[in-house]
């Protein structure tokens, strides 16, 4: 992936779409298959819930298109309930699922931590210590204390990316000097349902353009992140 912008949403089944975005007469057991005709990259938020399998992962890839990308998020069992304690095996294991599953459909593996958790070196090592670099790893924090050189510093070094977030209660810096850039839209000011002006797409687009980004609208529990989706891929084209 060089210099390749690759945008899409967090989740597709929505009926918040039809008749905007999904035809009012297709069946809602071909939405994918419709939202495949527009973007390339999907974020598989499944598996944040239940640990995913080989055979789930083997029928994703089976129903895309040749050249698309899936970036999946890690179980929350990881990421909340055991915030990477004792869990090298369980991390081992999800990286295998989606590799085999996925193939060379697998774009990035995000871990998102609760806010809760709270900056400290020792956490920041423990990350590190648990990834498997040889993956696009991106890691979502969702408290303030980890905007901070000793954890960019870190990432750049072992070839993490600092996840880029648009959040009511985050900073919300595009970080464009990590290894790509990957960016989730979460809606502000009320999360999930706040959809973005042209205004904000385009400081978006213009952070971007020409490089290689990965961009995820999170603004799903309305028409927000789809209309939004359709915007930004336009202004790119």
């Amino acid at each position: 992936m060089k210099n390749q912008v690759l945008i899409g949403c967090s989740s597709f089944n929505n009926r918040f779409w039809k008749g905007i975005f999904y035809p009012d007469n297709l069946s809602s057991s071909r939405w994918f298959e419709f939202y495949c005709q527009y973007f390339s990259t999907y974020e598989f938020n499944g598996s944040f819930y239940k640990f995913p399998t080989v055979r789930i992962f083997e029928n994703w890839y089976k129903k895309t298109p040749e050249n698309f990308i899936f970036s999946v998020k890690a179980p929350k069992e990881i990421t909340h309930l055991k915030k990477f304690n004792d869990c090298e095996d369980r991390i081992k294991e999800f990286y295998e699922v989606c590799e085999t599953g996925l193939k060379e459909k697998l774009g990035c593996i995000l871990f998102q931590f609760p806010p809760s958790y709270q900056f400290s070196t020792e956490k920041l090592d423990q990350i590190i210590r648990n990834l498997d670099l040889k993956f696009k790893n991106v890691i979502e924090f969702r408290h303030e204390s980890w905007w901070n050189e000793e954890v960019w510093s870190a990432f750049r070094t072992h070839n993490i990316t600092f996840c880029s977030v648009s959040h009511p209660q985050l900073p919300s810096t595009i970080f464009t000097d990590f290894p790509l850039i990957f960016i989730r839209l979460h809606g502000k000011p009320k999360m999930f349902y706040s959809s973005y002006s042209p205004e904000e797409l385009l400081e978006i687009k213009n952070a971007i353009y020409l490089k290689s980004a990965f961009v995820y609208f999170n603004n799903t529990a309305s028409e927000a992140g789809i209309l939004n989706a359709l915007a930004l891929k336009h202004m790119l084209e």
